[in-house]
């Protein structure tokens, strides 16, 4: 895609809000083609979500609606969005599945699918995915595949999920020896966002999304890793103040919207979002989904990829630092247990979704708020900074 193929980023409050922020993502990966959609934070929304999607014109074939969710987030949130669509005129079922990244899996596809039969979904239906990314990225590979494609909305509820994942379009669920190898770009008619559903969030989950957070950071926005560097705690959302919530959620949303706008489906610059996410993956998998959640393991990421740069000389020593500064802050893990296997890590790094003739693509910082795509990282390289992981 060329450059004056390539559409602006618009961004605009919504109307008759003050506290609301609407940022318009819009894709145009061929001048015949173009589509876009809102992502909108806006406090104490859920309620409105069905005006809202109405508004959009959705629902005017077919009023049926599959919401899917997990028990946890429907038992705070499944009544306010179910009832959002009931009184606007939808056709509301629900299919609920188990929390975590080991039931991100084609058996809970399969869940999915089932109830978009029972429920008679058609092609002019819509799922609304309530949840954080695994809901988020099993919901989208469904409606992409359903019919071969009915509309999605995506309604976070987690920290991780509002800053990236439920923006830019990918969806997947993982196979047994790899993290998201099935999957589809595949972008939703709308993200809402409420911010107040955060005051639910586990401090575990907080901590996660901190490592999605601090990643913006170091690729893109080098004002908003100043103003992490200025907050004596990343830990607990009582720690962080409101109006550094506001700068995190709107900040990553504006970021991961620019670079999706430009480049959808990863030809070239997306591909500075996996920063953090080649190691992290291969962690994951290799402890089996149980020891790290994502954010946690992107972490770790993060600090392998730092200090594959210093070892590089891509960047410096005093850069890594403030990079490790903001990980300790985040309390995220920043080594790897004594008893994990380093070679099944490097296995793993062989099968990540990522290789391209046969080589390994690492995002590594060359300064604060910029990195490179490269594959010339030796294996010796990668074994020497799993090895210094291992033993912090």
């Amino acid at each position: 895609m060329t450059t004056d193929t390539m559409p602006d980023l618009m961004i605009s409050t919504l109307p008759n809000s003050s506290e609301s922020r609407s940022i318009a993502v819009t894709l145009q990966n061929d001048p015949t083609l173009s589509r876009s959609y809102e992502i909108v934070i806006a406090a104490h929304s859920l309620p409105h979500l069905g005006t809202k999607l109405r508004d959009l014109g959705l629902g005017k074939k077919s009023q049926k609606v599959l919401i899917v969710s997990n028990p946890v987030i429907f038992k705070h949130y499944g009544d306010a969005v179910q009832t959002s669509l009931q009184d606007s005129g939808f056709e509301v079922a629900k299919v609920i599945l188990p929390a975590g990244e080991r039931y991100k899996t084609a058996k809970s596809l399969q869940s999915i699918y089932d109830a978009a039969l029972a429920h008679r979904m058609e092609r002019s239906s819509l799922m609304v995915a309530l949840g954080g990314g695994v809901v988020g990225d099993m919901t989208g590979y469904a409606a992409a595949t359903w019919l071969r494609g009915i509309e999605l909305v995506q309604v976070p509820t987690t920290l991780l999920a509002m800053v990236d994942s439920a923006i830019g379009g990918k969806t997947g669920i993982n196979h047994p020896q790899g993290k998201n190898l099935i999957g589809a770009f595949y972008q939703p008619r709308l993200v809402w966002i409420d911010p107040t559903v955060l005051r639910t969030l586990p401090a575990r989950e907080l901590r996660a999304a901190m490592a999605e957070v601090i990643k913006y950071g170091v690729i893109w926005d080098r004002d908003l890793f100043s103003k992490l560097l200025d907050s004596p705690r990343l830990d607990q959302l009582r720690y962080i103040k409101p109006e550094l919530l506001d700068t995190i959620l709107y900040a990553c949303a504006k970021a991961k919207a620019e670079v999706v706008s430009k480049d959808e489906k990863e030809g070239n610059l997306r591909a500075i979002l996996n920063y953090g996410h080649t190691i992290g993956h291969a962690v994951e998998m290799v402890t089996n989904y149980r020891t790290f959640n994502h954010g946690e393991a992107v972490g770790i990421g993060m600090v392998a990829a730092g200090a594959i740069a210093v070892e590089l000389k891509l960047w410096t020593q005093a850069e890594h630092e403030q990079q490790l500064s903001l990980i300790a802050k985040a309390r995220l893990p920043q080594s790897l247990p004594t008893d994990i296997d380093l070679e099944q890590i490097i296995v793993a790094l062989s099968l990540d979704k990522k290789v391209s003739a046969g080589k390994i693509q690492f995002i590594l910082p060359t300064a604060i708020g910029t990195v490179k795509v490269t594959d010339q990282v030796s294996s010796e390289v990668v074994r020497k900074v799993l090895r210094q992981i291992l033993t912090q």
